[in-house]
């Protein structure tokens, strides 16, 4: 029996274990796919090769910690500086990202997106940074501290932290707005803060056409609040099934058809 698993601190919230373990039995994989709860992310790797894992997803807080403990990062993570994927070959582990791509098809369906407000610093924050100034968009990040500001400067994003954005917002903003608002935090995810000061974001919202919360499967209050302004918005389950869906590719070697996303996203809503 193939093993796999995904590295998180909260990690029984996932429901990558039912999209993934779908896909193997759609395909008659004989292969099983875990929940691991990491509270030390700089022992992911001796735990990954220790327990066999041939692959690996990773969510937060984690993503970093895995980055620098890869023996070989693919892609456009080397880049972000964060990864989300695992896969064991002979005993070195390749790291990959797939919340990047993973995002942008997620979001399809909304168009003429030509600026972004990002709110959070981490991985999955980086991630879709670099997929949008790949794409020539442009990308500014609210973040509650300084922490991470020269990695998304050197990339060409703004940066503000909240104490900035105040400053800002004690003069005229009215001319701030964003086509798109996307929620990277964990705020909203165990209790019921708001990734940025209320006012604040209030404002940001009323001034956008669409908002994305990376937090799947609860409408998070940064989601109700978008509900509330009538502003479009959708959770992170289509990223989580899509950034699923490539993981899956990397751990199998098969190119997943319609058949096999739709199988996986019946795992991911099943309970």
């Amino acid at each position: 029996m193939k093993q796999f698993t995904i590295f998180g601190n909260p990690v029984e919230h996932s429901k990558s274990p039912q999209m993934h373990n779908a896909g193997f039995k759609f395909l008659n994989i004989e292969a099983n796919y875990s929940k691991t709860l990491l509270e030390d992310g700089d022992k992911i790797k001796n735990i990954f090769l220790k327990n066999n894992f041939l692959g690996a997803n990773i969510t937060v807080p984690h993503k970093e910690y895995a980055f620098k403990n890869a023996d070989e990062v693919v892609g456009l993570a080397s880049k972000i500086g964060a990864v989300n994927t695992y896969i064991n070959k002979d005993g070195k582990i390749f790291a990959y990202n797939t919340d990047a791509p993973g995002f942008l098809k997620a979001i399809q369906e909304f168009k003429d997106i030509n600026n972004v407000l990002i709110l959070g610093a981490g991985g999955t924050a980086k991630a879709i940074a670099v997929a949008f100034k790949d794409k020539g968009i442009d990308t500014t990040i609210l973040n509650r501290s300084i922490n991470s500001r020269e990695f998304f400067i050197d990339i060409d994003c703004k940066f503000f932290d909240w104490d900035a954005m105040r400053l800002l917002f004690s003069g005229d903003i009215s001319g701030i707005s964003y086509d798109l608002i996307v929620n990277c935090t964990s705020a909203g995810l165990k209790d019921d803060s708001y990734p940025a000061p209320l006012e604040t974001l209030k404002y940001l919202l009323q001034n956008s056409k669409y908002a994305v919360d990376c937090i799947y499967g609860k409408e998070t209050p940064f989601l109700a609040l978008a509900n509330k302004l009538n502003i479009t918005n959708k959770d992170g389950e289509d990223m989580l099934l899509y950034q699923g869906v490539l993981a899956f590719e990397l751990f199998t070697g098969i190119k997943a058809d319609e058949q096999l996303v739709e199988a996986m996203r019946k795992g991911l809503k099943s309970t």
